[in-house]
């Protein structure tokens, strides 16, 4: 099966983030602007969390929060799973759904390299599994 830098390679390596002191009303609209589920919290070169649309929702919209007072450091999610590029796609997935969570940045020592979502992943594993009942298919016919 395919790991996680060949899906890195196919989707691109867009990092998009964002510092920890920034008012959660930029992060909504990075990630409006960019069409993402989520931002990488990030001290310089260091990943220190992950933002997401389910964190604004839960801990600003719910809690009746102010978007431009609030800081993305008091409503990050930390610590933030992670996963090096040779990690399976079907092993990325099963993360993805124990955890419960729909971003996996990818890291290689203390390197950020990219980010994939929940989404890629399903499209992967959907295009794997209709690579192989295609091989089945012609193995039966053949």
């Amino acid at each position: 099966m395919r790991q996680v830098k060949h899906l890195l390679a196919t989707k691109g390596n867009d990092i998009f983030a964002i510092a920890p002191e920034a008012p959660v009303l930029e992060a909504i609209k990075h990630m409006a602007e960019r069409r993402v589920g989520a931002l990488l919290v990030m001290r310089g070169e260091q990943l220190v969390g992950i933002v997401s649309e389910r964190d604004y929702a839960r801990k600003v919209i719910l809690q009746g929060r102010s978007s431009a007072q609030t800081a993305i450091s008091e409503i990050m999610s930390t610590p933030v799973l992670t996963v090096e590029p040779e990690t399976d796609v079907f092993d990325c997935m099963r993360m993805c759904t124990d955890s419960r969570v729909r971003h996996l940045p990818v890291v290689q020592g203390s390197r950020v390299l990219g980010v994939i979502s929940i989404g890629d992943l399903v499209k992967e594993v959907i295009s794997a599994q209709a690579e192989q009942i295609d091989q089945l298919q012609r193995y039966i016919t053949s």
